[in-house]
């Protein structure tokens, strides 16, 4: 049976899909929750996991998840939750957003001439079949393109671009324009990053879906959704599991 890993920073970020496939708590020690369902078929397997807020949190557990629960590689990783969408992004509240590259928006080194990334330093922060990776990480075109396509299909707003993790959110409009400008992306996020590094580092297939809570503006949370960003993307990944649980099968 192929698995399929699906993490959240927040329990509210995967409640609806734990609810939906029946999915059991299991006690995987040096994780956040992590529940145990599968599809209605029962050809594929769901780990569901709250990795936790932020970069080290989410490294910690999933890492944890991946050495020492997981019998194989899963045949996918998603990432998803919630995100803010930069000005410009066509995105609105409820929305939803598909990554083709995350990129660590925090890592660099702020200069005489301004902020520059990682490969300014020189160092790069993983290595993999001799290409070296700096701030960003490409996510699975393949998976990208049929969320797409799905999300085409059933009417649901979607936008496909860059995703840009940062420690420090954007609560200011004047800053949401300047980190959208200087990596053209198009929603940020406090974790995606992460699982887009550990994936390549693992050689597993990534998608990320996040729903959009909020606009990157003067900070005003009347004007956010969570539940709302939330609930669409886990009903968005429930159908997409459906949709392709035949190719994913066939995948180990």
């Amino acid at each position: 049976m192929s698995t399929v890993l699906i993490n959240a920073a927040t329990p509210q970020e995967l409640s609806y899909l734990v609810r939906e496939l029946d999915a059991a708590l299991i006690p995987f020690p040096g994780t956040g929750e992590v529940w145990r369902g599968t599809l209605a078929t029962g050809r594929l397997q769901i780990i569901l996991a709250t990795t936790g807020i932020g970069k080290v949190n989410t490294a910690w557990a999933l890492t944890t998840l991946l050495e020492c629960h997981m019998e194989k590689p899963p045949a996918l990783i998603i990432n998803t939750g919630c995100g803010g969408a930069y000005s410009g992004s066509g995105l609105s509240v409820g929305d939803l957003a598909v990554a083709n590259a995350e990129v660590y928006g925090d890592e660099g080194v702020e200069t005489p001439r301004g902020w520059q990334s990682m490969e300014a330093i020189g160092i790069p922060v993983l290595v993999r079949k001799d290409k070296l990776y700096f701030n960003e990480f490409p996510l699975s075109q393949v998976a990208a393109e049929k969320a797409m396509r799905l999300a085409a299909v059933l009417g649901i707003p979607m936008q496909r671009g860059r995703f840009v993790t940062v420690s420090t959110c954007s609560g200011t409009a004047v800053r949401g324009k300047k980190i959208a400008g200087r990596f053209s992306g198009i929603c940020e996020n406090m974790e995606g990053a992460v699982v887009a590094h550990l994936a390549l580092k693992y050689e597993i297939p990534c998608m990320e879906v996040r729903g959009i809570s909020n606009l990157v503006e003067d900070r005003d949370l009347s004007r956010w959704n969570i539940t709302l960003a939330v609930e669409t993307a886990q009903r968005f990944l429930l159908r997409y599991l459906e949709s392709t649980e035949d190719s994913l099968e066939r995948t180990t």
